[in-house]
């Protein structure tokens, strides 16, 4: 096996079992390993893990494991997604819902490999070069695994290009027409576009959320912004609101939306899809004088990384300062940030910044992050990407 040997005071991280390891770190390599080949990490000239290599990425190897005892095989990838399925189904939600992520990459053992189950259909992202080398072992790991024959690709995410590997879309394994995916949440149908839909085709680590949107709904006109397929905009019906304004600016997203509230015996009189971009269209509700009892934002990555952070941090600032001046005294905003690149501190900074702006009072009345299928490894909190602050206003 081929070596790689880290630099004198580099190896901190490996030690507190941090999967990542920087270009930076690395003083020297043996041989000249492929990528996603595995290497053996060595710390003062003694092995100390074992890890894929990247040589096109900033994050050069991704450690498999830190017994470097482990071999890497296709039996490493049976026992791994093992491990992550039973997890999921001694969960709560198993009993809820269909769909849930079963991979969740570093955080489950393996580096920058996604996968979610939405029914009977897989769908994986293969997001490193390590998880690309050994593609073909972890499809059949995860046919092996969980009896699913169907297994839809979406390795389309722009990381890929970070790593050298070029984006790949369609059925890697089974079933070639599964265009829209019928799943049960809570008792509401959804209809995933595997193949099209944003991540994976649904946002299933907003799940607990869209459940305490749905609590909090009875009575209230409700603004979701960014609503994508409706998935909060159906909980706010269902939990009673008494109207829903949701807001999207993919004619697509919005049509699914509308296939979803058909899906569901809602009374459809109750809410209204507007396809508009959501900046314009919050201070065009402004301007018309507009309230709301409960607002969502829930808006896409603005900041993957944290060299993006600072023009973030001027549209998160921007949609919060309008849905603070939309909500009615009293009134509740749910607003997320999914971005690597915004830490929970910065992003409560920049929502009470805009609370300041707009004049308002506001408190925290709980903090929301993802569901419990997208666990966070204790020595890898990148893994703890979504934050949420469910506020009242005074």
């Amino acid at each position: 096996m081929k070596s790689i040997h880290l630099k004198v005071g580099r190896d901190k991280s490996v030690k507190r079992h941090h999967p990542w390891i920087f270009s930076g770190a690395v003083e020297k390599i043996d041989g000249e390993p492929g990528s996603g080949e595995t290497v053996l990490v060595k710390a003062a000239g003694q092995p100390v893990a074992v890890a894929a290599w990247s040589p096109q990425s900033q994050i050069q190897a991704r450690i498999w494991s830190f017994d470097p005892r482990t071999r890497i095989e296709p039996s490493f990838f049976v026992a791994a997604i093992r491990q992550a399925v039973q997890l999921r189904s001694s969960l709560p939600a198993a009993r809820h819902t269909n769909a849930m992520r079963l991979v969740h990459g570093e955080s489950d053992g393996l580096p920058g490999l996604v996968v979610d189950r939405y029914d009977d259909v897989l769908v994986a992202q293969f997001l490193s070069a390590g998880a690309e080398h050994w593609r073909e072992a972890i499809l059949d790991a995860l046919v092996a695994t969980t009896g699913y024959v169907a297994i839809y690709e979406r390795s389309d995410a722009e990381v890929r290009a970070l790593e050298g590997l070029q984006k790949k879309v369609g059925f890697a394994r089974g079933n070639h027409a599964a265009q829209r995916c019928p799943i049960v949440e809570h008792g509401l149908n959804f209809r995933v576009d595997v193949e099209a839909g944003q991540k994976t085709g649904f946002f299933l680590d907003q799940r607990d959320n869209r459940q305490r949107v749905r609590a909090l709904a009875e009575g209230r006109e409700v603004l979701d912004a960014f609503c994508y397929t409706g998935g909060f905009s159906l909980a706010a019906l269902a939990g009673g609101a008494q109207h829903v304004t949701a807001v999207e600016s993919s004619a697509p997203a919005l049509e699914v939306a509308r296939e979803n509230l058909a899906a569901n015996p809602l009374d459809a009189s109750r809410i209204a899809f507007e396809k508009a971009d959501v900046f314009a269209y919050l201070r065009l509700l402004r301007d018309r004088g507009k309230h709301f009892g409960l607002v969502v934002l829930d808006p896409p990555k603005f900041a993957p990384t944290a060299a993006q952070a600072k023009n973030a941090a001027r549209a998160y600032k921007d949609i919060n300062l309008m849905a603070l001046k939309l909500l009615a005294p009293g009134g509740l905003l749910a607003t997320f940030s999914c971005s690597g690149g915004i830490s929970a501190e910065l992003f409560q900074s920049i929502v009470a910044g805009a609370a300041a702006d707009a004049g308002v009072d506001a408190r925290i009345i709980e903090r929301l992050g993802a569901a419990a299928d997208h666990p966070v490894a204790l020595n890898f909190p990148e893994g703890d990407y979504l934050k949420g602050l469910l506020l009242m206003k005074g």
